[in-house]
This record gives C-alpha cells, sequence and structure tokens, in this order.
C-alpha cells in the first residue's frame, strides 16, 4: 500500500503519536511520501521516518492509495488542497485542537492504520465549493471544503454585498462581510457568525452575514444546485476574498460566484465515528447535570 502524510509544526505532547503513524506504516511495509513542508519539521523534530518519498502539492501523488494528515482541521484543509481532484481518501488523525475533520484522536493512530489495512472503514464525500471569478485569485486551487468569504480589509466602516442567487436578486447586507458555507464547514466560521449547524449530507450552502448593521438579517439556507453570485461595495478601496484558509484582497470590480464543485472530498471514516457524537463532544452539548 502506497500512503502519504502531510502535517505542520506539532507539540511535544503529540511527538510519540506522530512517531507511532511512522512506525505502524514501517511494520506493514507501507510505501511512504511525506510532504516536502512535513520532511522539513519531522527533521527538526528527529522523528525517525524510515524509508520514504517526498511529494509537493503540484507533484508526486499518483497512485496514492491513502493520504494521513497530522493536525488540526487547517492541516486537513491544506490536505484537501494537496489532494485536489485526485480522489485520493483523507484519514484525519487530530494532533491538533477542535477537531471536527481530523476526527481520529492521536492515542487511536494504531487502530486508525489498522482499519486502514483491514477494510474496516467508510469513506464520506464532503460537498465542496467551486469559486468563478474574472480575476485568477486562486490558480487550480479554486476550490474550498469549509466556506467561501467576502469580508471587507482597510477600513473600519462596513462593506455592502449585493447577493444574488441564479441570477435573481437576493439581498444587499451591510456587514463586515458575507460567508458562503458548506455543511462541513456550517461548523466553522459560520458557526461563530451565528450560522447555523446542519448535517454533512444535506445538499445546502449556507448563507451567512458577519456582523450585519440590519438585525433582521438571519443567515439562510439554500440548495447546493444554486449558483450564488456577488458585487462589493465600500468606503475602502480594497477587499478580502477567502476559501477556506487561502485569501487574496480584490477591489470592487471584481466579479464573483460560487456553485457547488464537481468533486468531492472523501473522507476516511473509521468505525465508531458518529457526527453527533463529534457534535456532542466538540460543542459540548449535553453537559448538563439532568444528562
Amino acid at each position: 500500500m502506497k500512503i502519504a502524510v502531510h502535517g505542520k509544526k506539532f507539540s511535544a505532547e503529540s511527538k510519540l503519536a506522530i512517531q507511532e503513524v511512522f512506525e505502524q506504516l514501517k511494520n506493514r511495509k507501507t510505501e511512504i511520501l511525506v510532504s516536502d513542508f512535513f520532511e522539513k519539521i519531522l527533521k527538526n523534530a528527529k522523528i525517525g521516518i524510515g524509508k520514504y518519498a517526498v511529494y509537493n502539492q503540484n507533484q508526486g501523488l499518483s497512485k496514492v492509495d491513502f493520504i494521513i494528515s497530522l493536525g488540526g482541521d487547517g492541516t486537513l484543509l491544506e490536505t484537501v488542497c494537496h489532494v485536489g481532484r485526485k480522489g485520493i481518501p483523507i484519514v484525519g488523525i487530530n494532533t491538533g485542537r477542535l477537531g471536527f475533520l481530523a476526527t481520529t484522536p492521536q492515542d487511536m493512530v494504531k487502530k486508525a492504520i489498522d482499519s486502514i489495512y483491514n477494510n474496516y472503514y467508510e469513506i464520506e464525500e464532503r460537498a465542496m465549493l467551486n469559486l468563478e471569478s474574472d480575476r485568477d485569485l486562486f490558480g487550480n486551487l479554486n476550490f474550498g471544503l469549509n466556506e467561501f468569504a467576502i469580508l471587507k480589509r482597510d477600513t473600519s466602516s462596513m462593506i455592502v454585498v449585493h447577493a444574488y442567487i441564479d441570477g435573481e436578486y437576493l439581498n444587499s447586507y451591510w456587514s463586515d462581510g458575507l460567508i458562503v458555507a458548506t455543511p462541513t464547514g456550517s461548523t466553522g466560521y459560520s458557526l461563530s457568525c451565528g450560522g447555523p449547524v446542519i448535517l454533512p449530507h444535506s445538499n445546502n450552502f449556507i448563507i451567512t452575514p458577519v456582523s450585519p448593521h440590519n438585525l433582521n438579517v438571519r443567515p439562510l439556507i439554500v440548495s447546493d444546485k444554486s449558483i450564488i453570485s456577488f458585487e462589493i461595495e465600500g468606503r475602502g478601496k480594497s477587499f478580502l476574498v477567502s476559501l477556506d484558509s487561502r485569501s487574496q484582497s480584490v477591489d470592487a470590480s471584481v466579479q464573483l460566484a460560487v456553485r457547488k464543485e464537481n468533486f468531492f472530498a472523501k473522507l476516511v471514516k473509521i468505525n465508531g465515528y458518529n457526527f453527533l457524537d463529534t457534535l456532542r463532544t466538540k460543542l459540548n452539548w449535553g453537559l448538563d447535570m439532568r444528562n
């Protein structure tokens, strides 16, 4: 089996778990690939990898069976960019903090790798966003698993985002910005701005304003078959658009629209994982003496 590994800088507490990942892979004579970024971190931390090859974001991931993300949700979002349209299943091992996407705890490394080798897992296909623009904003990385956002950048004044659904006028949002989130992204930035949590396979987008000036404006759930387009106004000369953790500066003349991407992020679901369990655990639902 051929497995790639990507990660970020990790804490001393996670070092043993990361070392165990490579020990488990070596014990099974896995063909190991490591991202060029993570390789440098592993060398500095004196993690023994054994025999391995290096890949970068643009090449080297052909015929890979799985890719392991070692970190938190931000690391997994980076891994989604590495995979892109290749459809490689992603195993998220959480050595970070919250972990809505990287759901496998670091004390279950052996179980996770055993599950991969014993075909004791499921693959969840998560819907993604595609950004269309008249500018080359993100190159071939014009997709996102969590959300697309338009935000004010160089002024304290709010901006105005005129939003349209399938060409029909929806609303003019006077706010600090506007988010379009996928079901996966409903537990991210959108949630912190008052958006609802929706289940991963709900086939919807969430349009969530950021600090809206009009308090009657609320988040809106729309079909993911919709094309959502935008026009921007504001006192500032530049604005920020973002896809997950990537961002670019634009001016008001830019044309932007989002739609559902035509491929999915494939997340490996180890036996026993349940999204509802994750909600209760990560959001502390049910922490009540009556329960």
